[in-house]
């Protein structure tokens, strides 16, 4: 019979009671499929990877891209079809999503993101050629009215918001330009920066942006795919957060015809060592590294994927990617291995027209 100090036991009992109050955050994969007016909820195994289905929410209209916010409180929604933006909440237990309120948006909203206080939803719009900033309320709701309405010019297409929250930048794939804007985090008001915006090189076409987490360089993928030399660029961001183009390079194997490719979504990973971008035209992740001290972009290849990757996402803790093909409504699990290359965990369907895919880590329950 083993005899143990009385206070070693109440610790233990302490430590004990905390572990199983705390339950680790969980991830849950949101998958819009666009024609069903549906979104998919998947519940991710945190070691595998794996994703399994957990439940299909209706949408009052056709949901393309997803965004939360960084909180993990809150899904909201771009529905294409009626200009429209739509919030709901996520319920951590299981992830499921209950409707909260939709508000109207201008035509054709393509890309959304929140600020870094999750209190404004900035949406870049393809067709209405605009940015707006909507507020969102303490319980997740949409205000009605935009706090700020930016013509732009166009094809606005992707947002990126800098990390100290005073910088955003938005990609126009019609205009081949990169708008930039001060952002106040107080009012959300965006001013134009000077330059009010940055210009491609011809033909690139700037489809979405990602920030390295320094602030100090910005990628974008470039959609027209003209070239051999244009799938991703590589911008230096200045100190006073404007951009500077410093590289661009193929997302392309050097024998496949760029003029039937054109790039779609570009993820950094977490810690800003990997970006990747996704090829519609030669289906798969091109993937790049990041040199930490210049970020000078390095090829690593590409990885096949299913037809027409619309859409990806990378996990918070950088460990898996997640892709959708627009064409076959398949769902696809890629490690991420410590090199960035890509390797295969599972292919499963998901449905007609799978258009966005976003992971979320929920809030710790207690």
């Amino acid at each position: 019979m083993f005899n143990i100090p009385v206070k070693s036991v109440s610790l233990f009992a302490c430590c004990l009671l905390t572990a199983v109050a705390t339950i680790s955050a969980d991830q849950f994969v949101y998958v819009s499929l666009l024609k069903e007016k549906q979104i998919l909820v998947y519940h991710q195994d945190a070691r595998s990877g794996i994703l399994t289905k957990k439940h299909t929410v209706s949408c009052p209209a056709e949901p393309a891209y997803l965004a939360s916010s960084r909180d993990g409180r809150w899904l909201l929604a771009s529905l294409r079809s009626t200009g429209q933006l739509a919030s709901f909440r996520i319920d951590p237990a299981d992830g499921s999503l209950t409707l909260l309120n939709v508000v109207e948006g201008g035509e054709d909203p393509a890309f959304l993101i929140t600020d870094w206080t999750d209190r404004f939803l900035l949406t870049a719009y393809y067709i209405a050629d605009q940015v707006t900033v909507h507020r969102i309320g303490p319980d997740g709701r949409l205000q009605a009215e935009p706090v700020q309405t930016v013509p732009t010019a166009d094809n606005a297409h992707g947002i990126a918001v800098n990390t100290s929250n005073t910088a955003v930048f938005v990609p126009h794939t019609g205009a081949n330009c990169v708008y930039q804007f001060a952002f106040d985090g107080e009012s959300g008001r965006l001013k134009a920066a000077n330059p009010p915006l940055v210009a491609a090189s011809v033909g690139q076409n700037p489809r979405h942006v990602v920030l390295h987490p320094n602030d100090k360089w910005a990628f974008t993928s470039n959609e027209a795919g003209a070239s051999q030399e244009d799938g991703v660029s590589r911008f230096d961001i200045t100190e006073q957060n404007t951009l500077v183009l410093r590289q661009s390079l193929s997302s392309l194997p050097s024998d496949f015809d760029a003029g039937r490719n054109s790039t779609s979504r570009c993820q950094i990973t977490p810690n800003g060592r990997f970006v990747y971008v996704a090829n519609r035209g030669h289906h798969s992740i091109a993937g790049f590294s990041v040199d930490q001290n210049t970020g000078e972009l390095t090829s690593l290849g590409q990885t096949p994927t299913e037809p027409v990757p619309r859409s990806f996402c990378i996990t918070p803790d950088g460990r898996f990617l997640y892709a959708a093909g627009e064409a076959s409504g398949r769902l696809v699990t890629y490690a991420i291995e410590p090199n960035g290359n890509l390797m295969q965990r599972n292919v499963q369907d998901a449905g007609p027209v799978a258009w966005g895919v976003h992971v979320v880590s929920v809030p710790e329950r207690r």
